[in-house]
């Protein structure tokens, strides 16, 4: 049980770090980061296999039951989340990559990003201390500090809207999905922290809504 805790933390380190290398990437058109981002992924992907053939192992050999059993099936949840959140970083580093040497992002909302960036990598450092901690009431404060990405995101459409938007059908289509990316990674740190809450307590707290289809 403890090893597959301390796999789970790696993970959601890795994540976060990821997610920094490729807002750095994305902000600066380097090719150099954006390519570190992808190279590096498969660390995440091999974590995430280990940790689930760790966290069967358990149950099949093990039978837990009560506290166990939760930490094992939350576990097992945890580390899709985490998964997700290294792929979101992977599709930004990806996109700083396509569009290099030119920027992907006008200017103008080149601030929206460097925040959310600034607030995705909190939120997966948030994450990995809760893993490493098992503090139900962090835990929960990472729903608040998600207000803030869902905040910026929301904003974002109102640039997109604007009759003074000028750069064009391709631009803009990069701008959604990249919002997208940022907003999705940070749900998913905020659903590590609902698991650690349901592993530790019991009691699953209500689920944040979301109508988008990205994963």
């Amino acid at each position: 049980m403890t090893e597959l805790a301390d796999m789970l933390g790696v993970m959601a380190g890795l994540a976060g770090t990821a997610m920094e290398k490729a807002t750095q990437s994305l902000l600066q058109a380097d090719l150099t980061l954006a390519e570190e981002v992808i190279g590096e992924h498969d660390q995440i992907t091999d974590l995430s296999v280990a940790c689930e053939e760790r966290a069967f192992a358990l149950l099949a050999l093990q039978a837990p039951v009560a506290g166990d059993l939760r930490s094992i099936v939350s576990g097992i949840q945890i580390v899709a989340d985490i998964d997700r959140m290294g792929a979101l970083a992977l599709h930004v580093a990806k996109a700083a990559r396509r569009r290099h040497p030119n920027h992907v992002l006008p200017e103008e909302v080149n601030g929206y990003f460097a925040e959310m960036g600034r607030l995705a990598v909190a939120l997966g450092a948030a994450a990995k201390e809760v893993l490493e901690t098992r503090d139900p009431e962090r835990a929960a404060k990472l729903r608040e500090e998600d207000e803030a990405m869902d905040d910026l995101h929301r904003h974002l459409f109102t640039v997109l809207m604007d009759r003074e938007w000028k750069h064009g059908v391709a631009a803009a289509v990069d701008v959604t999905l990249l919002g997208r990316y940022y907003e999705r990674f940070a749900d998913h740190a905020v659903e590590v922290g609902r698991r650690v809450i349901f592993l530790v307590t019991g009691k699953m707290p209500s689920e944040p809504e979301d109508t988008g289809e990205i994963n």
